[in-house]
């Protein structure tokens, strides 16, 4: 099941973040005020096992006008190519569409071919590169997909 996250979520995704992202994620501070809504435009998503309420993925999203960005997804390692990041990418897409964004922007680091192959399998095309964006000087990718 996705829904929208709670603030009592904040641990779960923290240690997901964590997980997925290492050196490169986003402190446990950033993530409690995006789920208590201090963060202008944030959109925070998560991802429930079948069979318990654990939260196994989530997506974080910057939602405004014509434009959203997709900055973050990440799934539990034991919970990979089961469809949870498919899931969660699609209720990102239908929430930027009921508030009327035309497209959706992300970056990914260019050196993840498997993210890589997950987005342009689902409609993505390379808009940009940002060289040396990361910590370790690894470029990102700017992807884009049209919404309307």
């Amino acid at each position: 099941m996705i829904r929208v996250a709670e603030p009592d979520d904040g641990p779960a995704i923290a240690a997901l973040e964590e997980e997925a992202f290492g050196s490169d994620a986003w402190s446990g501070t950033l993530v409690r005020e995006g789920l208590a809504g201090l963060v202008p435009g944030a959109l925070y998503l998560v991802a429930e096992a079948e069979r318990s309420s654990d939260v196994v993925g989530y997506a974080a999203a910057s939602l405004f006008a014509d434009v959203a960005e997709l900055q973050r997804i990440a799934v539990a390692a034991r919970d990979r190519r089961t469809g949870v990041a498919t899931g969660l990418l699609a209720r990102v897409e239908d929430e930027a569409r009921l508030r009327y964004s035309e497209r959706l922007l992300l970056e990914v680091r260019e050196d993840n071919a498997p993210a890589c192959a997950f987005y342009a399998a689902r409609g993505f095309r390379e808009l940009d590169r940002r060289p040396r964006y990361y910590a370790d000087g690894t470029s990102a990718v700017v992807l884009e997909k049209v919404l309307s």
